[in-house]
This record gives structure tokens, C-alpha cells and sequence, in this order.
């Protein structure tokens, strides 16, 4: 039987370019959920993005750098306990590196696919997380639909999911009136940019900021855009199932 690939140290200056230091146990979870995703991957197909740069710059930097001011406000003890979703977790991010950057936060994982939930509620139980991570086994039209989610979150966030303006018909209605929908994105154009403000508009929220970056390596170029309500979302969105993406208010496919 092979040896398991040895644990891998974060790249040297990582966290200086992120401009965030976990402290010594929020790293050693970090390492713990590297090991976790590692032998969840054995079980099902979460991710190939587990070791090295892949881990450490694609999942956990490319996780926490849009979050910046709340990593630091948390740091300093300014930051008020948030609650979270994560809309898509997938493998578990940007979810799980949250909430070890965030240890005041609450956060709930959604995914509509039963085996990678499983996987993922597996590794929070590893990391002893199950106080503060709860998971969901749901299409997020009706997760956006339900009393016990909708209008509840500080911050919903989506990453490598769908196209923007699809995105933003799930995650708008999950917010609080103060809240923000954080969107992942790669590559980003004027064309993008178009279509997301006119799925706004029904949504009734705004694009309140854009921020680009390179990541660490070479390891390409990110996006991140928060959205931020206007007033309330009408009762309409999200859409029944599958409506978002077969018909974007955007005007485009996912």
C-alpha cells in the first residue's frame, strides 16, 4: 500500500500576503482539515485540489482573502458572532476554512449532492466543529424559500457554483436587511458585469464593491464581488428549482 502523501507546511509568506496570521491552533486545524479532505477524497470525489499549493493557495487562501476585514476585525475583538452559509460547500469550502479563520462564527454548509454532505459532516465531526458548522442536504431554491433560512445570514457566499447572475438569485434572498452575498469568481468582464446588475434589479440589491486579485504562485487571477440589499427580496426568488439556471435574470446561461 502507498504511503500517505506526507502533511504539507503552507508556502513561506502565505499569510504575510494575505495579510491574516492564524494563530498556532487555528494552523494545526488547518493542517487537520488538509488530512480530513485528504481521506474524505478517498471515499468520494470531493476535490483534486488537496495537496501543496492546491490545498493551501487555491482552497484556504482563495477561501478567506475576499473576508480580509472580518478576519481582522475578529482578530482585534470587534467582530460581532456571524452567521454564515455557504451555498454549494462542495468539499467543504470556502465553509471549513471560515469557520477555523472565524472561531465566533456560525456557519451552515449547503449541498444538494447526499454523499459529499456526508463527507463533509464527517470532517467536521474530525474537527471537532459541529458546535459552530451545521450541514444541509438541500437544493438551494428551496433552502432560499425556507423560514429557517431565508432573511437569517450576515454573509452568504458561493464559490465555483454558477454563473453570477444565477448565484445572486440564490444567495440574495438568505440575507439579513444588513447583510452581504459574496460572490467567487475567476475571470470577470464588463459582459459579466452587465448581466449581474440587470439579475439585480428584481432581486432589488446592488454590486457594492469588486475586488481583483493574483493569486500567491501564479495561481491565476479572482474576483471577489459583495452584493449588498437594497430593500427587501421579493417573495418571488429564488425560483422554483432548476429556474435560475435554465432562465438567469441576467440573461445568460450557467
Amino acid at each position: 500500500m502507498a504511503a500517505s502523501p506526507a502533511t504539507s507546511e503552507p508556502p513561506a509568506a502565505l499569510w504575510q500576503t494575505l495579510g491574516w496570521q492564524p494563530k498556532p491552533e487555528q494552523l494545526e486545524q488547518l493542517i487537520a482539515l488538509q488530512i480530513a479532505l485528504r481521506q474524505g477524497n478517498e471515499r468520494v470525489n470531493l476535490t483534486r485540489l488537496v495537496e501543496g499549493d492546491d490545498y493551501w493557495i487555491a482552497q484556504v487562501f482563495d477561501s478567506l482573502w475576499p473576508l480580509l476585514p472580518l478576519l481582522q476585525a475578529e482578530r482585534a475583538g470587534a467582530q460581532e458572532p456571524l452567521q454564515i452559509i455557504d451555498v454549494g460547500t462542495g468539499g467543504g469550502f470556502p465553509g471549513l476554512a471560515i469557520a477555523i479563520a472565524l472561531p465566533t462564527a456560525q456557519l451552515t454548509l449547503v449541498d444538494s449532492v447526499s454523499r459529499k454532505v456526508d463527507a463533509v459532516a464527517a470532517m467536521v465531526a474530525e474537527l471537532g466543529l459541529q458546535g459552530r458548522v451545521s450541514l444541509r442536504c438541500d437544493r438551494i431554491e428551496r433552502c432560499g424559500q425556507a423560514a429557517n433560512c431565508r432573511g437569517r445570514f450576515d454573509w452568504a457566499l458561493a464559490r465555483a457554483v454558477a454563473s453570477a447572475p444565477v448565484v445572486a438569485e440564490y444567495l440574495v434572498p438568505l440575507l439579513r436587511p444588513e447583510g452581504r452575498a459574496l460572490l467567487y469568481r475567476g475571470q470577470w468582464s464588463a459582459a459579466d458585469q452587465a448581466d449581474l446588475e440587470k439579475a439585480l434589479g428584481p432581486l432589488r440589491a446592488a454590486i457594492e464593491r469588486t475586488m481583483p486579485l493574483e493569486l500567491p504562485h501564479a495561481r491565476g487571477i479572482r474576483h471577489a464581488l459583495v452584493l449588498r440589499p437594497l430593500g427587501p427580496c421579493p417573495q418571488t426568488y429564488p425560483r422554483a428549482v432548476g429556474m435560475p439556471a435554465k432562465h438567469p435574470l441576467g440573461g445568460s446561461s450557467g
